[in-house]
């Protein structure tokens, strides 16, 4: 991809992590539908933070994913299916999406873990052949696609995240307070709020116009008062 990379939210790297899960996982259910993607998206199995997403939700994080070639459209009897694009677009080896897709799905990791978390996708052989890929990420010449973190006080090993949204703020976090439990509760908080912070506003945008269309129905000033 000529462009550098567009800075993608949560629910965007989650709707993209979960459609290179199924592809690998579920083959004969692949391309998704809506719904299955929302499924996965909200699963509370594998996944860091857990959320709630609406279909609306879905559908917008495909529509702007779309827009970035990063997702395609098909359509296949009733309902439309969606496939992701990633190994188009990033031109990176088949072992690295799945890296990158468990970093989008479940947040840092160590590369122990990755291993472990990458098992029903793809059997590394060992953990230096998971450290080889990050490696060819975190040094690729177009971007750097993984960034190892600063080692918390007390790990055994460092963590490495995906920076498809941008540098983590739990490596500052890790790096300057010396608290691994302080950053992941942070992390997944404010992951969790940004991704229904949308559909809050949406819904108090609603309350606000059916409260102004009963008042005026009623002859009565927002505010309770009648008129004068």
């Amino acid at each position: 991809m000529n462009s550098p990379l567009p800075t993608l939210s949560l629910l965007e790297t989650r709707v993209l992590g979960v459609l290179a899960e199924k592809q690998r996982t579920v083959p004969d259910s692949y391309p998704l539908t809506l719904n299955a993607l929302v499924a996965g998206c909200n699963q509370k199995t594998s996944r860091n933070p857990i959320l709630e997403v609406t279909d609306a939700e879905a559908q917008a994080a495909l529509d702007s994913l779309k827009g970035y070639s990063l997702v395609s459209e098909s359509s296949g009897g009733r309902s439309f299916r969606y496939a992701h694009n990633i190994d188009g677009v990033l031109r990176i080896p088949s072992q690295s999406i799945i890296l990158l897709t468990v970093l989008m799905l479940r947040g840092p990791q160590t590369a122990g873990e990755l291993r472990i978390a990458c098992d029903r996708m793809h059997n590394f052989a060992d953990i230096s052949a998971v450290e080889g890929f990050l490696e060819e990420m975190a040094q690729r010449p177009a971007g750097a696609l993984v960034v190892k973190l600063a080692r918390l006080p007390g790990a055994r090993e460092s963590r490495w995240a995906h920076l498809l949204s941008g540098a983590p703020a739990e490596d500052a976090a890790g790096a300057g307070t010396g608290s691994s439990a302080g950053a992941d509760v942070s992390l997944g908080e404010v992951a969790a709020l940004k991704a229904n912070v949308a559909r809050l506003e949406a819904e108090l945008a609603g309350l606000k116009a059916l409260v102004a269309r009963i008042c005026s129905e009623l002859g009565i000033a927002p505010g309770g008062n009648d008129p004068a």
